[in-house]
């Protein structure tokens, strides 16, 4: 039966290869097919293989990513088979499953293989596992390979493994699936010849992406026939180019049809759907459209070359989506999507020299998203180290390293990285770890109901509309009668009474929390994300997470002036976190539910506008001050500490220095730069740095009794500067390094020590009249600068030869001054007149 339907159907291009496909697994349990958009692999590769010796009447699985990709290749073979799903081909997804007694193959979401393969590692009654676009590396699609080419070396070495894409590096995948030095055969397709012309209409900095994309829609209309595609990042730019298509088309002809994963699957099925006769449609799609799908009459593609991708930070514990331009295969790919039933025109909505510029392929979700679920199942495996399994793309050691912290915290997974019983019920509930552990602390409670609804909110995006407060979110779900509510709904009932019997069947669970009352959305969401129980602060809008991040809604938001917040979604970069979604609490409400982690806490802080320390009594929940009183300051070493502390971030230059302690600080950074001849103890670094960094262990001590920077002396600083340098080295610096220069004349003058310079002397000139050797310090090591000045002080020369000076321009410099100053000596000869600091007498 299925032969003859096989070649009853319309020819593919795949089929070219289906013999080279089967034997290669005929001689080998792996294989790559490479076959581009078109060509067929998903829907003719499962039939060609049923038939099989090796399948032995076993079931063929394969996988694809979206769920609208899994029901329309469910739907496509089975109407091949002129059958309906649920007889030969049946489907498995969240929300939509269809399995009969007679099934032998299953279409089925990467996300559900995971959770089949950790319940059955064997796999029985499965004789291959096809992984259809896995060019597309989603963390499920990731996992299950992994898990599975665990499975075929160790339990299953008759399981075959098919790993089929449109646009991927086969060699490397072929490498990944055989063993060295074999390598898993690799089967090329051609795809379906229908020209695709691409034409590239330019990007503007200055325009919004939406009026580009509603410009370059109504221009493919207008010139081109056919329904169009067009490519959007995310929902929001949906919703705006719908918006602006309804107010510039004026055309009954032409049916909008937005596509994106958040939709109720009828809208969905309704969006790929043939237009109607005499009509035409624009389908406005994410990146859902562009694997395993194919829009009949479409002959028109638009791209905006961006897509919306999810960036876990394990620091913040938060996953943010970003706006990414799209890589080379994937604008490959949703160029293909015009050429698929016939040729088309692609229209890019950059520049043809920026595709170059493109990535290759895009990031795997393996390096930026969440790893707290792939490490539970990885322990669940009985693997406590995911980086041992055959990925790709390994896991990145950062990543691995929060989720763990997250399950232990959790009491999922031991310090040993080993899965508990804990663990166990929580990866037997289908959702992330934090939800399915609220569900599970909520049914100790008896509210495991509440709790599985909101978990349904969360996971399924888009239930309940798109409201930030939760409980509005909640109340829209509970009275949604679509298909896909009532769907979610039993879905989360089920989630409910497995946490609730787990409870009952556990010791350990059961009910210890027990409340006479109904815990809120905000109490029951607190349970999955502790750290995000958020204070309002400042201006509406802004509040501060127990986490010690801030965030914000908008001013209008009906959140915006609750007291509380227990934040379940948020969304961009530290400095501009936004709250997506959240329940609003009051205080009491925040100590019914966190109040075990409440701590009274007498704090000092260090008040940088007055310069001295604050005393108050606060009670915190981690970063959040509850409530906060005023104290006295009791000053004691640790208040010493905190006002050292503070001075740093003051800088020193507040602190009351002496030009004595400046000079001498400036005298030993000399010291240490002129070096020594001895290998006595090296001098000290006495710069802003190096005090800075240190100032706990010679300032704090000197600081008892102090509260503010005013109760600081000098001659406090200079104790503490005193036990800085060593008693060895405090003749030398009077030796080496002295504060004066005596001159000739007796007369003492300040030696400036102060720049990067070499130490320097001011000084008239006639005050060093017969000196032969140049003036030095540092043991002779080093010279002064010597800047020698008039009678009246102005600089004449400025020199570190005072002999060369002397023997050479000191004539002109003689001849130039001895008119300006007839009543000051001038001898030819300096070097051998008498020094002097007075002027002739008059009439001399």
């Amino acid at each position: 039966m299925t032969a003859a339907n096989n070649s009853a159907a319309a020819a593919l291009p795949i089929d070219a290869v289906l013999d080279d496909l089967r034997a290669a697994l005929n001689h080998s349990t792996s294989a790559v097919l490479v076959a581009p958009p078109g060509a067929g692999k998903t829907t003719r590769v499962p039939l060609a293989l049923l038939d099989e010796p090796w399948v032995k009447g076993g079931k063929i699985l394969i996988l694809e990513p979206r769920r609208l990709a899994a029901r329309g290749a469910a739907d496509r073979m089975a109407k091949t088979l002129g059958q309906s799903v649920g007889e030969t081909v049946g489907l498995r997804a969240r929300l939509s499953s269809k399995i009969g007694p007679k099934t032998r193959i299953e279409v089925i979401t990467e996300g559900v293989f995971t959770r089949m393969i950790l319940d059955d590692p064997g796999l029985g009654g499965i004789a291959a596992v096809l992984f259809d676009e896995y060019h597309e590396r989603s963390l499920d699609a990731d996992l299950g390979l992994a898990l599975a080419i665990d499975s075929q070396r160790g339990l299953r070495e008759d399981l075959r493994l098919l790993v089929m894409s449109a646009t991927l590096d086969g060699a490397r995948v072929a490498g990944l699936l055989g063993q060295t030095p074999n390598v898993a055969p690799v089967i090329e397709s051609q795809g379906r010849a229908f020209d695709v012309v691409t034409r590239y209409l330019g990007r503007s900095t200055t325009v919004r992406i939406e009026d580009e994309m509603t410009d370059a829609i109504i221009k493919a209309l207008r010139t081109e026939p056919g329904s169009v595609l067009a490519f959007l990042p995310g929902q929001g730019e949906i919703r705006r180019v719908e918006e602006r298509l309804i107010e510039r088309l004026n055309d009954a002809s032409v049916i909008l049809a937005p596509l994106y994963g958040a939709m109720d699957m009828a809208a969905q099925d309704s969006a790929v759907s043939p237009a109607p006769a005499g009509q035409r449609k624009v389908v406005l799609a994410t990146s859902i459209a562009e694997s395993s799908l194919t829009i009949e009459g479409v002959r028109i593609v638009i791209d905006c070359g961006l897509a919306r991708v999810p960036r876990y930070e394990p620091g913040a514990g938060v996953t943010r989506l970003e706006t990414v331009r799209v890589s080379r295969a994937s604008a490959d790919q949703r160029r293909g999507r015009a050429g698929r039933t016939e040729s088309g025109v692609c229209y890019r909505l950059w520049d043809e020299p920026q595709t170059a510029s493109l990535p290759a392929f895009a990031e795997p979700e393996i390096r930026s998203a969440d790893l707290s679920g792939l490490t539970l199942d990885c322990a669940e495996w009985g693997v406590t180290d995911a980086t041992t399994l055959s990925f790709l793309d390994p896991p990145p050691a950062a990543a691995l390293t929060a989720a763990k912290e997250e399950l232990i915290a959790l009491r999922a997974l031991d310090e040993a990285g080993r899965i508990t019983k804990i663990g166990q019920r929580i990866r037997a509930l289908p959702l992330p770890p934090r939800l399915a552990r609220m569900v599970l602390s909520a049914a100790e409670m008896g509210d495991e109901r509440e709790a599985a609804n909101i978990a349904a909110v969360l996971v399924e995006r888009g239930l309940g509309g798109n409201d930030t407060d939760l409980t509005h979110r909640l109340s829209l779900f509970r009275n949604d009668r679509s298909r896909r509510a009532e769907d979610m709904r039993r879905l989360a009932d089920g989630w409910g009474k497995s946490a609730a019997a787990a409870v009952k069947s556990d010791a350990r669970l059961k009910a210890t929390n027990a409340s006479p009352y109904s815990a809120s959305p905000a109490a029951l969401l607190a349970l999955a994300y502790p750290d995000r129980i958020a204070k309002a602060r400042g201006a509406p809008g802004q509040f501060l997470l127990a986490n010690g991040r801030g965030a914000n809604v908008d001013a209008i938001n009906s959140l915006a002036r609750a007291p509380y917040l227990v934040v379940a979604d948020l969304q961009g970069a530290a400095a501009s976190t936004r709250i997506l979604l959240a329940a609003p609490c009051d205080e009491a409400e925040v100590i019914e539910i966190a109040g075990d982690r409440i701590r009274q806490l007498d704090e000092v802080v260090f008040d940088t506008a007055a310069a001295a320390l604050r005393a108050r009594r606060v009670r915190r929940l981690d970063a959040l001050a509850m409530s906060s009183e005023p104290r006295s300051v009791a000053p004691n070493d640790q208040t010493a500490l905190a006002l050292a502390r503070g001075i740093a971030g003051l800088g020193l230059t507040r602190l009351p220095w002496t030009k004595a302690q400046l000079q001498l600080r400036d005298r030993v950074a000399f010291l240490k730069a002129a070096g020594s001849d001895t290998k006595e103890t090296e001098w000290p670094d006495l710069s802003d740095a190096a005090l800075t960094a240190s100032i706990e262990t010679w300032l704090a001590p000197f600081l008892n009794g102090k509260t503010k920077l005013l109760d600081i002396s000098a001659d406090d600083l200079g104790q503490a500067l005193d036990t800085l340098i060593p008693w060895s080295l405090k003749r030398r610096i009077e030796d080496e390094a002295p504060t004066h220069f005596e001159a000739p004349t007796g007369n003492r003058h300040a030696i400036d020590y102060e720049g990067a310079g070499a130490p320097s002397l001011s000084i008239r000139v006639q005050e060093l009249f017969g000196l032969k050797q140049h003036p030095s310090i540092a043991g002779g090591r080093r010279p002064l600068t010597l800047h020698l000045n008039s009678p009246a002080h102005r600089p004449i020369q400025i020199t570190r030869d005072l002999p060369g000076f002397w023997a050479g321009s000191w004539s002109a410099v003689k001849a130039d001054m001895k008119g300006k100053y007839p009543r000051h000596p001038w001898p030819d000869d300096p070097a051998n007149a008498p020094p002097t600091a007075r002027a002739k007498p008059r009439g001399t």
